[in-house]
């Protein structure tokens, strides 16, 4: 018999008593109906922390102008290109022989990185990396190049 009484001792007394909780119901409160531009307020307050800003994504893609006077000229363009920058090159202030050693080593640059290189004129070529897309072309007349 004392067995039995400390046994429901212990279970009353670690036990969970059957009571019954009560849950209070508050009906919905109805609020004014918000404008579009509240709406849009309430929104961007929420998920602000889920934005990812284009600005910080975007890089600023440049382009070079470049008029070599000489061969020698020739690495620091094809360093803007290996530097992901597109470069126009205006070869008229060149004798032919070096604009066609100009644009055989830029050739070489741009096929390097995966790039375009486009005749745009008689004597301007337009160089890009492999992150600038070219479309369209332009038609060259005939006679028109003075080097031929």
């Amino acid at each position: 018999m004392i067995d039995m009484s400390i046994k429901n001792k212990f279970r009353t007394l670690f036990s969970v008593e059957d009571e019954e909780y009560y849950e209070e119901y508050q009906p919905y409160q109805t609020e004014e109906p918000l404008t579009r531009s509240e709406k849009h307020d309430k929104n961007d307050k929420i998920d602000k922390k889920n934005v990812v800003s284009l600005k910080s994504v975007q890089t600023q893609i440049k382009v070079v102008l470049s008029e070599p006077r000489s061969y020698d000229e020739t690495q620091d363009i094809a360093d803007h290109i290996v530097n992901r920058r597109s470069v126009v090159i205006n070869l008229q202030r060149v004798d032919y022989e070096q604009a066609k050693r100009i644009v055989d080593f830029l050739s070489g640059t741009v096929y390097a990185v995966s790039g375009d290189m486009q005749k745009l004129g008689p004597h301007t070529f337009l160089c890009t990396p492999d992150n600038v897309e070219v479309t369209g072309n332009i038609t060259q007349m005939v006679g028109d190049d003075e080097w031929n």
